[in-house]
């Protein structure tokens, strides 16, 4: 019986999840047919005092839908996209960054090559750049590819930089001042460690031209690693404001041996330092397996207190031998099945954990071989159609998306460019990014005027439709009343703080925001609730159907 209840919980729930659109307006589902009796979870325990308070500005920055770009090849070089920080006679298996450097240094010395990289390093990203990507392109965060190396020279004693040392004197302050001049126009960073010792993958990307993933095979690249990722959390916890996430790794390769393992020690480490910084992890290109794994982490009661973990995954359609047989239409139909493996993961925490996933590399980019098989319809066309099938489908179904790439020597970069897709509409941010102050204003106060009358209605379904199915239980209907109220709150504080001016003196007005990072917002809020024993699950109900009506209220 206790699984036929919760068959019918998940059935409202699947209910409310449905489309991301709220049901205030329509009746709960039918009565089950025989009668079920509720049985309480075995974990009958006191409340604890709550500690939630309203949404910071760094809240939102963590935890809104996350449109943005990668800034690649800046601190970890990729020859592909900048030629120029190559020597000219850098052959063409020596494209990574250990390789850029060693091949300056023999040409024109180490100081000097140290020049050529800080300043790399500082044009980076220009004040116009800046102004373009808050107002503009709409960007809420970028998320930045850093090497152990860029952490400074202490991470590359016995490493293949070691000699090299000298060079990243500055790095790690360059990404430092970098941070802050985003974080003045009200973008956040992923701190994205992109290149680990020995390599995640043996991609050049990782910082050498070895084709190793040795990080997985050594004890000690995993641990100067674990050393990595304190490192940036306690800059993190001493006040480098801004950043939205840790990333572990990037692209782990399939089935890693004991990667697993390594994200626990790192995100233990982690945890230890600041249990509030969001953390990130490859999901190896096995996305099913990494969602369980996150959902074990992301539990509702953890002791001691845990990180909540993200799932990073990438989307290309321009590598592989099947995509190469497909025509463009059918990979833009393609683009609304992907992110299906969420289906039935999400909207109970209580229950199975949180799963959050971002998808933290896309581009507009398909085969020769796919133009080939275009019909006769216009490439340009094709190409707005399948960036904006991404978008939407993105912005659907995941916490954030990171276009690939931004910078490059060849701007603005093609069906590869930030710039270039967003410019021609074929990237598009979310509808509420692009709201006047004056609009926003008025969503708000309609929300708010109507906010006793949506309460008083959804609570009465809640009640009505649970007491009916389990009559007699002792249910605690006020969690849910209660959880209506944050949830409500949480979403009205996300939608207007961009344009009350909070999130950065320098950044537009314009604009709203959503919680894109429902689950493990929802998952912070039962946390901080400090509500335990069987009913809490009142309380998380109670928080979606709160955000749900406050959307459904403004138009998102």
């Amino acid at each position: 019986m206790k699984g036929f209840l919760h068959k019918a919980r998940d059935h409202v729930q699947s209910s409310l999840r449905k489309d991301e659109q709220p049901t205030t307006t329509r009746p709960p589902p039918p009565i089950p047919g025989s009668k079920p009796v509720f049985l309480r979870r075995n974990a009958a325990q006191t409340d604890q005092p709550p500690t939630i308070a309203e949404p910071s500005s760094l809240d939102v920055l963590r935890y809104r839908y996350h449109h943005g770009t990668n800034l690649g090849s800046i601190y970890v070089l990729e020859k592909w996209l900048h030629p120029s920080m190559f020597p000219g006679n850098a052959a063409s298996n020596q494209s990574s960054e250990l390789e850029a450097v060693h091949l300056w240094v023999d040409q024109i010395g180490m100081d000097a090559t140290r020049a050529k990289f800080e300043t790399h390093w500082a044009n980076a990203v220009s004040d116009d750049d800046l102004i373009w990507l808050s107002q503009s392109a709409n960007c809420t965060s970028i998320r930045l590819p850093l090497g152990y190396f860029t952490l400074g020279p202490a991470f590359t004693q016995g490493t293949p930089f070691d000699q090299y040392s000298s060079i990243y004197t500055n790095a790690w302050p360059s990404v430092q001042h970098l941070t802050g001049r985003l974080r003045a126009h009200g973008i956040g960073v992923l701190l994205d460690l992109h290149a680990l010792p020995g390599g995640a993958n043996g991609a050049d990307h990782s910082g050498t031209n070895g084709a190793r993933a040795d990080l997985w095979t050594s004890s000690s690249n995993q641990d100067l690693g674990v050393r990595c990722v304190q490192f940036l959390a306690q800059q993190v916890r001493d006040g480098l404001d801004g950043v939205i996430g840790i990333q572990l790794c990037n692209e782990a390769d399939w089935e890693a041996p004991g990667m697993y393992l390594w994200y626990d020690r790192c995100i233990t480490a982690i945890s230890a330092i600041d249990a509030s910084i969001p953390i990130y992890i490859s999901d190896a290109w096995n996305m099913s397996k990494a969602l369980d794994y996150a959902a074990s982490k992301n539990t509702a009661f953890p002791l001691p207190p845990t990180c909540p973990v993200i799932v990073d995954t990438h989307l290309y359609w321009a590598f592989s031998d099947a995509d190469k047989a497909k025509t463009p239409q059918t990979i833009i139909s393609e683009v609304g099945t992907k992110l299906g493996v969420l289906d039935g993961k999400e909207g109970s925490v209580i229950d199975r954990g949180a799963v959050q996933v971002i998808v933290g590399e896309y581009s507009c980019v398909l085969t020769e071989d796919s133009w080939a098989k275009s019909g006769g319809d216009a490439k340009s066309d094709l190409v707005k159609r399948f960036g904006q099938a991404q978008s939407t489908r993105y912005q659907q179904r995941a916490g954030g998306s990171y276009f690939w790439t931004y910078k490059m020597d060849w701007l603005p970069g093609g069906e590869w460019g930030f710039s270039a897709q967003t410019t021609n509409g074929s990237i598009t941010s979310p509808p509420p990014s692009r709201l006047a102050p004056s609009d926003i204003s008025t969503r708000i106060s309609t929300a708010a005027a109507q906010r006793d009358t949506l309460m008083q209605r959804t609570v009465a379904a809640h009640v009505n439709y649970w007491d009916a199915t389990a009559p007699g239980t002792s249910f605690e209907h006020w969690r849910f009343e209660n959880g209506w109220k944050v949830g409500f709150a949480d979403a009205s504080a996300f939608f207007g703080l961009r344009a009350s001016g909070a999130l950065s003196e320098e950044q537009t007005r314009q604009g709203a925001d959503r919680i894109g990072c429902v689950e493990i917002w929802v998952l912070k809020r039962v946390r901080e609730s400090g509500m335990r024993g069987g009913f809490v699950w009142e309380f998380e109900q109670g928080v979606r159907q709160g955000i749900r009506d406050f959307y459904l209220v403004v138009g998102v």
